[in-house]
């Protein structure tokens, strides 16, 4: 019988990521028994979650179309691959840009309806003047949100002779690090509608951001805005943008999320989803991914986790590593270490991280306890799941 561990794709995932799975692992399409699940778009929030399942890992950033509230209630680790798509967006952004300031997509329109025109070269002269436009070259970018994608696009934008602004009150030093020296940060975002005369959206999709580009946001900007959303379609109020669109405060949209509002509305450049659509973007997304779930599966160590904290933990010559996901509140380490010592097993080292009301626990142990030993453990009120990793 084999014991090598089920990975189910619920969606095609590049083969440079489930290449990396060795011969411990098995790729299967059904999600029953699976130990971890690799996904891209497929909404789960409508599938049974086995027993078995482990962790689910995104091969993108997004994971609205994962039950996190259900996942973390069951102790499965939720995992998405930031910063992996970022190079890609990033280029889709610059176009963005380019075509929101030179009317591209007019001038290929006229050529299309004037390809059987047999004096074509000569009316194009006469007609290119009502697909003019403006060069980015001078400008102010606004950018709100200052993480993976965000730092790519202040960057690129500097690099080809815009000001940049940027906006993010939650900047990691590591972030900051990563940013250009030119790019200025301010602390408010009444700062930067002041002063843009385009502004890009890298922010996730919470209560607090939901439809933040709205008519408020719209009247402090500088007429003749253009908006770029290439995270998330709900940062924006559709109404509110038809009617900054109709009032000439807002020059174009531009947006990777059309939906039936936007998609036919005046004024706006839609994609369909494309930011993340490159070969190399594709690639690296299921590497990272993979690589998350083999770490998490074989070491219990836990990064870029959406639900769960990230925590690791060196490898130790230990008989085994007892893997605990429980709720936050005190008194759980106690219990578990005081089940362990009065079976007279040796901790020679342990960790426990928590985010919001998760918690994570490892164990390393010098001999490991049997399964009723196990099942003590689990049966300690607010234990989610427990497992051992032996060695």
């Amino acid at each position: 019988m084999s014991t090598a561990k089920k990975i189910c794709c619920l969606n095609p995932i590049s083969e440079r990521g489930t290449g990396r799975l060795t011969k411990d692992y098995e790729l299967t399409k059904e999600l029953a028994g699976a130990d971890a699940v690799l996904v891209r778009s497929a909404s789960m929030h409508e599938m049974e979650l086995p027993d078995t399942l482990l962790a689910i890992a995104r091969a993108g950033a997004g994971v609205n179309n994962i039950p996190l509230d259900t996942c973390t209630e069951n102790g499965i680790v939720v995992f998405n691959t930031p910063g992996a798509n970022a190079n890609g967006v990033k280029e889709l952004v610059i176009a963005g840009m380019l075509m929101a300031a030179r009317d591209i997509t007019g001038g290929i329109g006229w050529v299309r309806d004037n390809r059987d025109d047999e004096n074509i070269s000569k009316d194009m002269e006469k007609s290119k003047k009502h697909f003019a436009g403006t060069e980015i070259k001078g400008k102010t970018l606004g950018v709100i949100g200052l993480g993976a994608i965000g730092i790519e696009v202040a960057n690129a934008a500097y690099s080809l002779g815009m000001d940049v602004v940027g906006y993010d009150p939650f900047l990691s030093v590591g972030s900051a690090l990563r940013l250009s020296r030119a790019v200025r940060v301010v602390e408010n975002l009444d700062a930067l509608y002041a002063v843009s005369d385009y502004i890009t959206l890298h922010v996730p999709l919470m209560d607090s951001t939901r439809e933040k580009m709205n008519a408020e946001a719209f009247s402090k900007m500088k007429d003749g805005v253009v908006v770029l959303n290439y995270a998330r379609d709900l940062l924006v109020n559709d109404d509110d943008m038809a009617e900054a669109l109709k009032s000439g405060k807002v020059r174009r949209y531009m947006t990777d999320f059309p939906n039936p509002k936007t998609a036919g509305m005046e004024g706006v450049i839609a994609t369909p989803h494309l930011g993340a659509s490159t070969e190399e973007s594709e690639e690296n997304c299921a590497v990272m991914a993979v690589d998350e779930l083999m770490d998490f599966i074989e070491t219990g160590r836990i990064r870029n986790s959406v639900n769960y904290p990230n925590c690791t933990l060196p490898p130790e010559s230990c008989a085994c590593r007892i893997c605990i996901m429980n709720v936050n509140k005190p008194n759980m380490i106690v219990n578990f270490t005081s089940i362990l010592s009065g079976e007279g097993i040796n901790i020679p080292n342990m960790t426990n991280k928590s985010r919001g009301e998760a918690a994570y626990t490892l164990i390393d142990c010098d001999t490991c306890p049997d399964e009723s030993v196990i099942e003590r453990i689990r049966g300690v009120e607010g234990v989610k799941k427990v497992r051992v990793i032996r060695y």
